[in-house]
């Protein structure tokens, strides 16, 4: 199966980079790594967030079919690594949409957002208020901690996150978020209940319920078993700064002698820079810092395209080799599988416990998928055996502007199949 030229297409016409800042600083890095060995292993969490933690409701707004109820608490990453999300963020922020007549129970579906879903407004319109007239289904949609419209430019660009491990950190504080909401919806008395997303939101979703202790219906539409493909081989590689990654990676060891231990553990194989490509790297950057840069293109060509043998090095022929000739493609390959690394790390399905009932889970895909590649990636059936896999035809776009009607349906039918299932379970 090909890729959606509409994907590709919709792609070039977005001028946003992503990760301009970089990979994050290496002690961010570390302390999210060494957080995700603890919240991937489901047993280890059942304490990290009481059962009374506080929710509050701040404002009440009445529509015609509906109340909208806004709400806040304090996310829980920030009391379990503290400082690592930015200050606005540590407020979690909701919305809250709840029908004026129930059809049937009190079910309520936690929506987490999508790649530049700012604020409520579009998960409000597409999803929730048609899922009021259609299944009288209650919607809790969370603002997503680098969404937050007080954040400064200075953190987040548009859609875009400025380091990569932003990611990581918005998906600890999302788990803990939506652990929060979940307790504080059964204390509320609602029933079932249930987490979908769309795209990176579906990411997001899937790795909350991984850490909830009970069966619960997941409807996770337009992602799949892990993040790294989508940043690594998909439309939205093409919109990484890889320059600005390739030259920290580089010229900063941290990267290679402490963040690459953390990944050994998992079987991740990370190739190393030698050591005097290291020296030499960083004497051009400081050349960079202090020299205009354009007077010296042979050098960028080489930096951006080679990688070093040995210093002093020989050819095949016996002759020794000058700095051209002693080159070879290698960095732009290894900064992507550190990205590959990391990215598997924090976000890939394997590196978590399995949900307790695989059998609740209603995955949404499209076939010709450019955003999400699924070629080279466990699939999720692989991952979490007794899934339903549901194939749209087209690619990401399509599907998002045309299909949440299909989202809709995958969400009705898993929570009906959970009342069956478990009609006690309150």
């Amino acid at each position: 199966m090909g890729v959606s030229r509409l994907d590709v297409f919709y792609r070039r016409l977005l001028l946003t980079k992503l990760f301009i800042g970089g990979w994050g600083k290496p002690e961010d890095l570390k302390r999210i790594f060494e957080f995700r060995k603890l919240i991937g292993d489901r047993e280890k969490c059942k304490s990290l967030v009481p059962n009374d933690y506080p929710v509050y409701i701040n404002k009440t707004e009445e529509l015609a079919d509906c109340h909208v109820q806004e709400g806040f608490f304090i996310s829980p990453l920030e009391h379990l690594v503290p400082g690592i999300l930015p200050q606005e963020a540590i407020k979690a922020r909701f919305q809250f949409i709840v029908p004026k007549r129930w059809q049937k129970n009190r079910p309520v579906c936690i929506h987490l957002a999508g790649t530049g879903d700012h604020f409520f407004w579009r998960r409000r319109t597409l999803m929730a208020r048609p899922m009021i007239k259609e299944a009288g289904m209650a919607s809790l949609l969370l603002e997503n901690p680098y969404y937050i419209l007080l954040l400064p430019l200075t953190t987040t660009s548009r859609s875009s996150l400025k380091n990569v491990s932003d990611l990581f950190v918005m998906g600890g504080a999302l788990i803990l978020e939506s652990t929060v909401l979940l307790r504080w919806l059964e204390r509320e008395g609602y029933w079932p209940l249930g987490m979908t997303g769309i795209s990176m939101g579906g990411y997001m979703a899937s790795l909350a319920v991984t850490n909830w202790p009970k069966p619960i219906p997941l409807i996770p539409c337009l992602s799949w078993s892990t993040a790294s493909s989508v940043f690594t081989t998909g439309v939205l590689s093409k919109a990484v700064n890889w320059t600005q990654l390739e030259k920290q990676y580089a010229i900063n060891s941290r990267y290679e002698e402490e963040i690459i231990k953390l990944l050994e553990y998992c079987g991740v194989s990370v190739p190393a820079l030698s050591q005097e490509y290291r020296i030499l790297l960083r004497l051009l950057s400081q050349l960079y810092e202090y020299s205009d840069w354009k007077k010296y293109p042979c050098i960028l060509s080489s930096l951006r395209l080679h990688t070093l043998t040995p210093l002093g090095g020989y050819n095949t022929h016996g002759r020794r080799t000058d700095a051209a000739e002693r080159c070879r493609p290698s960095l732009h390959k290894e900064s992507i599988s550190f990205m590959k690394g990391v990215m598997d790390e924090c976000t890939h399905m394997a590196n978590f416990s399995v949900p307790v009932d695989t059998g609740l889970i209603v995955v949404v895909q499209a076939k010709e998928d450019a955003y999400v590649p699924r070629t080279g990636v466990l699939s999720l059936q692989e991952i979490w055996p007794g899934c339903e896999v549901r194939y749209l035809r087209g690619g990401h776009i399509s599907a998002y502007l045309f299909k949440q009607n299909i989202f809709r349906q995958a969400i009705y039918d898993a929570f009906d199949r959970f009342c069956v299932k478990y009609p006690n379970l309150h």
